[in-house]
């Protein structure tokens, strides 16, 4: 029997209820906890994700080495475009990507705290970029 029943990825942040909207909004997710300083959901396909609250919290740097040392997710989707559109509207952003042309796998974005995350095509359609 595992001693382990469940991981989280646990996100710190100046307002956790704001980040967990951001995200409910993304992953179709429901608020599972809330306390004073941790809100919890839990997406449709499963996917748990808790914000911390930390006064003292600045934004992550990615991809600047100063200051890089953080979590990194990702997101499957079956339409990069749609979810853009959604992010976006979630007030997240795209960040910054070298050398777009054309189709791709993947699309990096933060949230509005700062944190940034990955889209990812399911299934893979898009050719192999060098």
């Amino acid at each position: 029997m595992s001693l382990v029943k469940a991981g989280i990825v646990v996100l710190d942040c100046a307002e956790p209820e704001k980040l967990a909207e951001f995200y409910a909004g993304l992953l179709d997710a429901e608020v599972t906890h809330a306390s004073a300083n941790l809100v919890e959901i839990t997406g449709a396909a499963g996917t748990r994700l808790g914000f911390r609250r930390d006064v003292n919290a600045t934004p992550p740097s990615w991809p600047r080495p100063e200051a890089s040392l953080q979590a990194h997710l990702e997101f499957l989707v079956e339409d990069l475009d749609e979810a853009e559109r959604r992010i976006v509207g979630l007030a997240g952003r795209p960040l910054e990507t070298k050398g777009a042309a054309g189709a791709h796998e993947e699309r990096q974005y933060a949230d509005p705290a700062g944190h940034s995350f990955t889209l990812r095509l399911r299934p893979s359609t898009a050719p192999k970029q060098n």
